[in-house]
Parts: structure tokens; sequence; C-alpha cells
């Protein structure tokens, strides 16, 4: 039956469907201490043998719910071992803060640090995909981690510090943009949020002038967090799927898994 399972995994995404995620990974769910902070944290392992790629996800300022759990699922049949770090529960902040909690950083840093020791992991630098406000977490973490990360994906990213002043969110990116070599693909819907459009594409242009590899893709007729929508049109299904299907390719370009996942 295992092996079936894995027959109809591997097809599906050959075929460029996402396979049901609860067949293909383990979920753990556990807490990690930050300071005096409890740290919910879920673990998503892929069927099969190990060590796997090591992917931190970093969830959206709308909290961490069955959108995300079921995209961390979909990384793990993938093949990716994912750790998933609840950055708001821990600390009892509501869904959509408008500020930004520096101490936060703390928590998905800890995260960090428990997925590169996991035993199932291979020894390389992690992935990153984040959503909306995570990306800033993982510039933060770029420009102070660089050496243990391989590449980042953000979705619809935040590349302004959202405590930094009106100006700054007009005109500026985050100075970490400055900074980091990371390589970093970006993925917008063409009718997301004009600041978050012109933020993002700023830091395209940054980094790659700066010779830091990059790449920006937009989505035809996708709207704001087109990738889980409960109002999802047929274009953004299938936006969705090459986005998923893009940061699969980016990931396994930087981190060079074999073809099986294999860790090198």
């Amino acid at each position: 039956m295992r092996q079936y399972t894995r027959l109809l995994t591997l097809l599906a995404l050959l075929a460029g469907f996402p396979a049901d995620p609860a067949q293909a990974a383990e979920l753990r769910k556990l807490s990690l201490k930050s300071g005096d902070i409890d740290v919910p944290v879920e673990v998503a392992v892929p069927d099969g043998r190990g060590p796997f790629p090591p992917v931190l996800f970093i969830h959206a300022k709308r909290g961490y719910d069955e959108a995300e759990r079921r995209h961390v699922m979909e990384l793990a049949a993938q093949g990716y071992l994912v750790v998933a770090p609840d950055w708001q529960s821990g600390r009892m902040i509501e869904r959509w803060p408008a500020e930004h909690d520096p101490d936060t950083e703390k928590d998905v840093e800890v995260a960090l640090d428990y997925l590169l020791a996991l035993p199932e992991a291979c020894r390389i630098p992690a992935g990153i995909v984040a959503l909306s406000r995570g990306p800033y977490y993982a510039i933060r973490l770029a420009a102070k981690r660089g050496p243990d990360l391989a590449a980042i994906a953000s979705y619809y990213g935040h590349m302004q510090n959202p405590n930094a002043p009106e100006p700054d969110q007009l005109f500026r990116v985050a100075p970490e943009v400055m900074q980091i070599t990371t390589p970093m693909l970006f993925l917008i819907g063409e009718q997301d949020f004009e600041l978050r459009r012109m933020n993002g594409g700023r830091a395209f242009y940054a980094l790659w002038e700066r010779g830091v590899p990059v790449e920006y893709q937009v989505y035809p007729m996708a709207r704001r967090a087109f990738d889980f929508r409960a109002d999802q049109t047929p274009e953004e299904k299938i936006a969705t799927r090459h986005a998923r299907q893009r940061v699969d390719q980016w990931l396994r370009f930087w981190m060079r898994p074999d073809a099986a996942g294999h860790c090198r």
C-alpha cells in the first residue's frame, strides 16, 4: 500500500497536480523554548528514507491555520523536511497584527536552529518558503545567518519593516535587502496591493544590481493571496499550481538534492 501511495504521489507531482499531502508526509506538533516563550511548531516529515532537504516555513500575519498546514504538507510531499513555527500564538498575538514585534524573530530563529539539527535533515543550508509578512523575517534571517540559508521563496512578501515610517514604506526597501546574498524568488499576483508590488519590484532591482540571484514571477489576473483564497478563480488555481512547482524548482536548484530528492 505504501508503494502504491508513493506511486500516486509521484504521478500527481509529475502531472502538475497537488498530491494528497496527508498521504505523503507525517505531521508532528511540538513546542520550542524561545526565552520564556513556548513557540508552537509543526514538523512535516516526507514519506520514505531521509535525510531530506530542510525547509523553514514562515507564515503570514493572518496566522497559522489549515491553509498554511496544507502548504507545509505539500512541501513535504515534494520531499522537503519542513519546520513551521507559529510566531503569533506563543506570544498571544492576534491575527492580522499591524505592527511587527521584533521578539518574534527570535522565535523563528529558534525554529531554524531546530530544523538544522533534526536527524532527518540533510547537513546543508536550509531553504525558506515564506508568505506575506513571512519574507520580512526571511530577509532579516538572511542578513544575520546567510551561510545557513540556501534560498528564499517569497509569496507576495513584505520588503520593508512594517514599523518603518510612511516615506520608507513608499520609497525604500528594508536595509537588509542591501546586505543579503541569499538567492531569492518573488511570487506575486498582478492585482496584489500596489505598495506590495512596488516594494517587491524595488527589492528585485536592488538584489539584481548587486549580483544576487533573483527572479520575479508575476501571475496575470491573480489577486492578493492568490494561492489560498476561498474564492479562487480558475486562473488563480492555475497560478497556485505553477507557484508550487516554481518554488520546488528554485529550492532544488540551490539546495541541489539528486533526482530522487536525496542529499548530495
